[in-house]
């Protein structure tokens, strides 16, 4: 195993997988978040738009999503996401695309992990909040929304694990992660071939257990007492 630490970067390639994971989970939040406000909406267009970007893109192939990115957006709309001048230009590039597929791929399990915690909110105090004067953008930012991330901590963890494990897609448009980096090392040196399933599988374990434990302790003491 240490010849292979040696002769291979993967430390770097894990980092690049947990620089996908952190960055691609802010932006799924956010685009999650409001896609969510979009599907709990009074107003019937919003609530459409929201339902039909649920449907399309949790029911598209992550791949094929990523691959657009690239070839789509970059290569046929020009598109570009880092600074041209740079002698990084295309890595850079990539790797921002490969996170612009993540956060709108998960953004939509984000969202239904949020309408979830939504539902779990009584509707009382949103009838509450709306006779003390609260408007619909108020109610849901101070009253709902506090409560529905509360809720959905266990769907939102299930989710971010999914999306760590997801990362391993961004190398379709050459982005040098984990599992890049795993099949080039299978590709030279096949004869180490159970050890470097291992090394990998023990390196996704490592990080996607501590998430799992810490997403569960906040959803046991974030819980909303009913």
């Amino acid at each position: 195993m240490a010849d292979l630490l040696k002769q291979y970067d993967v430390l770097g390639a894990f980092w690049m997988t947990i620089v996908l994971t952190v960055f691609s989970a802010v932006g799924s939040l956010v685009i999650g978040t409001v896609v969510a406000v979009m599907r709990v909406s009074p107003v019937a267009v919003l609530r459409t738009m929201g339902a039909g970007y649920v449907n399309i893109v949790r029911n598209t192939p992550l791949t094929l999503i990523i691959v657009f990115c690239n070839i789509g957006l970059f290569v046929n709309l020009g598109l570009r996401l880092a600074d041209k001048s740079s002698s990084t230009f295309l890595v850079d590039n990539n790797i921002r695309l490969a996170v612009l597929g993540l956060s709108v791929y998960h953004a939509a399990f984000v969202c239904e992990a949020l309408r979830s915690g939504i539902n779990t909110v009584p509707a009382g105090q949103a009838e509450a909040a709306r006779s003390i004067g609260l408007s619909f953008g108020q109610n849901i930012r101070h009253v709902v929304m506090p409560q529905a991330f509360r809720g959905a901590v266990t769907p939102l963890g299930n989710t971010m694990i999914a999306l760590t494990k997801n990362t391993t897609v961004a190398s379709a448009i050459g982005v040098a992660e984990a599992s890049g980096l795993m099949k080039e090392m299978i590709e030279f040196s096949p004869d180490q071939l159970v050890l470097v399933f291992l090394v990998f599988a023990l390196g996704f374990v490592l990080l996607t257990l501590p998430m799992g434990l810490l997403f569960t302790t906040m959803s046991r003491r974030l819980a909303v007492k009913r």
